[in-house]
């Protein structure tokens, strides 16, 4: 099993809005970053936990726990003129972007905030915390994802 960081935007797509979802389980569509994208498609496996962060947020931070319930397939926004997503160079026979599926797995009682994972010596080597790492979709470490769940419980 592997462990991620997945971030979003609440006021486009919440955990909250991941918990009123038929099924509580959602795709995870327009990732076009192709680091972020190589890790949904290659790396992330059916049972991997997901931590959901909220991003550009009055309060930023994790929000609660995901688990990955898709492997990855083709993101349908990359083949539609009207999505801000559309990707004219990607074809259904040969796509460049793809999705999960995420479904709720575990609320947490707050949301854990970026200032406050960044005093935590137990983080201080987190990918998310370090200059420049500003994908939308990288790996944790099992201690890393079980230390901010342990927080946010």
């Amino acid at each position: 099993m592997k462990y991620w960081i997945m971030k979003s935007e609440p006021d486009v797509f919440s955990f909250s809005d991941l918990k009123k979802r038929p099924k509580q389980t959602e795709h995870w569509d327009g990732v076009r970053n192709y680091q972020a994208r190589n890790f949904m498609r290659d790396e992330m496996k059916t049972g991997d936990l997901v931590l959901f962060y909220h991003s550009n947020a009055e309060v930023i931070g994790a929000a609660g726990v995901a688990k990955v319930t898709k492997e990855a397939y083709p993101d349908h926004t990359q083949f539609d003129p009207k999505s801000d997503y559309y990707d004219p160079k990607s074809t259904p026979e040969a796509p460049r972007w793809f999705m999960v599926n995420v479904t709720f797995y575990e609320n947490f009682s707050r949301v854990v905030t970026l200032d406050e994972m960044k005093k935590y010596k137990e983080l201080k080597e987190m990918r998310l915390l370090q200059k420049g790492n500003r994908l939308s979709v990288m790996p944790v470490t099992q201690e890393e994802f079980e230390f901010i769940v342990s927080v946010g419980k």
